[in-house]
C-alpha cells in the first residue's frame, strides 16, 4: 500500500459516518435497556413493598428483552438486506438488457450533482468501463460499505448494548434499598442515560447538549408513565 492511500485511509476513518451502523444499533440497544429494565422495575416498584417481585420482573424483563432486541434487530435488517440484493440483481439484468439507457441514467445522476452533460457523460462512460454494476449500485441505488446492512453485527450489538444497559437498574434493585425504590431507580436510570447520551455524542461526533436533552427528557417521560400505571394499577404485592 502507497504513502498516499495510508493517508486516505487514515481519513477516511477519522469521519464519524463510518460508525453509523454500529453504533446507531449499540446506542438503540442501551438506551433500550435502561429504559424498558427500568421502567419495568420502576412500574413494579410503584405496587410493592418487598424485593423479591422487583427483582424478578427486572431480571425477566432483561432476558427477554435482550433476547428480543437481538431477533428483532436480525430480522429488520435482514430485510433491509433482502431489498438490497433484489435491487442489485435487478440492475444486473437491466445493464445486460438496456446498457445504453442506464449510461444514460448515470450521466443525468452526474449532471444533477454539478457536472457539465459532457463531462458527465465522460465521467459516465469511464466509470461503467471501470465497474459498471459497482458503479450503478453506489451511485444509482445509493448502496456502499458504510450503509450497506449487516445484520449479524447489528443484531449482536443490539443484544449485547440491551444486556449492558439493562444490567445497571437491575443492580439498582438488588442493592438499594427498597423503600422509595421506584425514586432511586428513576435517579440512576437517568444518570445512566445521561452517561451514554455523552458516549454516544463524543463517538457520534455529535452535539452533546443535545445528546443529554433527548435522552433524558424521553427516558423522563417513559418512567414517569409507567411508574404512574404502577401506582394507579398496582395493588400492593405481598
Amino acid at each position: 500500500m502507497t504513502k498516499k492511500s495510508e493517508e486516505l485511509d487514515d481519513y477516511l476513518d477519522n469521519h464519524y459516518i463510518h460508525r453509523s451502523n454500529w453504533l446507531r444499533a449499540a446506542v438503540l440497544g442501551a438506551n433500550d435497556g435502561i429504559l424498558s429494565t427500568a421502567s419495568l422495575a420502576i412500574g413494579v416498584a410503584a405496587a410493592s413493598d418487598i424485593r423479591e417481585p422487583i427483582v424478578l420482573a427486572t431480571l425477566a424483563g432483561l432476558v427477554a428483552g435482550a433476547l428480543s432486541m437481538a431477533a428483532g434487530e436480525y430480522v429488520s435488517v435482514s430485510s433491509q438486506t433482502d431489498v438490497e440484493k433484489a435491487d442489485i440483481e435487478r440492475e444486473k439484468e437491466e445493464l445486460k438488457d438496456t446498457p445504453e439507457l442506464e449510461l444514460q441514467r448515470l450521466s443525468e445522476i452526474y449532471e444533477k450533482r454539478g457536472l457539465k452533460k459532457e463531462t458527465a457523460l465522460l465521467v459516465a462512460k469511464e466509470l461503467t468501463e471501470y465497474d459498471a454494476l459497482g458503479t450503478h449500485i453506489r451511485d444509482e441505488l445509493g448502496i456502499n460499505e458504510i450503509s450497506q446492512a449487516k445484520p449479524i453485527q447489528a443484531a449482536f450489538a443490539s443484544g449485547a448494548a440491551f444486556t449492558v444497559g439493562g444490567i445497571l437498574p437491575f443492580l439498582v434493585t438488588l442493592f438499594l434499598p427498597i423503600k422509595n425504590m421506584e425514586y432511586f431507580l428513576y435517579g440512576f436510570s437517568l444518570f445512566f442515560l445521561i452517561i451514554l447520551g455523552v458516549l454516544a455524542a463524543k463517538t457520534g461526533g455529535s452535539n452533546i447538549g443535545k445528546a443529554i436533552l433527548r435522552i433524558t427528557f424521553w427516558g423522563t417521560v417513559a418512567m414517569g408513565l409507567t411508574a404512574l400505571v404502577g401506582y394507579l394499577f398496582g395493588v400492593s404485592i405481598t
